[in-house]
């Protein structure tokens, strides 16, 4: 047809469409592979009984709580706000959980304001699955760190974060913040 460009000029626009169209991630294939992660058993329960905190991602440890970088986070960041007691609803917590798991956010929240300079912050309770709640039978509060223009096409078109940071790296930043907090 008369209004196609040249072959050549046609090979080169779907080269740059084609790696438009792609979004690699290579390091999230070890974690999907790795046995060790996978957990039998509530997650919350199970990840503060092992020994190695940088692995199980708990960047801080309370009396009766805990801080633990999301595995799947939205932002560079996303830390929870868990109680070691497996409790699946807000009001079955005791004043002192409460009181701790308060405390607990507001720690993140100054550590986050220090390591990551976020603009904002998102702060939430999902109370069972219709809630939004990914692990219904454990209550957690997630602490989100935001940045002006952090969300975009992405996640609406797509169905994809992208973070600029790896866990690993994060997890470097933020657990030794929590220990001079």
């Amino acid at each position: 047809m008369s209004g196609d460009p040249p072959g050549d000029a046609r090979r080169i626009d779907e080269q740059a469409l084609d790696q438009l169209q792609r979004l690699w991630t290579p390091w999230r294939m070890a974690y999907i592979q790795d046995p060790d992660r996978k957990i039998t058993g509530c997650p919350f329960c199970v990840l503060p009984t092992g020994e190695d905190d940088r692995e199980a991602l708990i960047v801080h440890r309370g009396e009766t709580g805990f801080v633990i970088l999301n595995a799947f986070p939205y932002n560079p960041g996303h830390l929870m706000v868990v109680p070691y007691r497996h409790v699946d609803a807000f009001d079955a917590l005791t004043e002192h959980e409460l009181t701790e798991m308060a405390l607990l956010s507001q720690r993140a929240v100054r550590v986050l304001k220090t390591c990551s300079d976020p603009h904002g912050f998102n702060l939430g309770v999902n109370v069972g699955g219709v809630a939004g709640a990914g692990i219904a039978d454990h209550i957690h509060q997630h602490v989100v760190p935001r940045w002006g223009g952090d969300t975009n096409f992405m996640p609406v078109i797509a169905g994809t974060r992208v973070l600029p940071e790896l866990l690993e790296e994060t997890y470097d930043r933020i657990a030794p913040a929590f220990a001079e907090a």
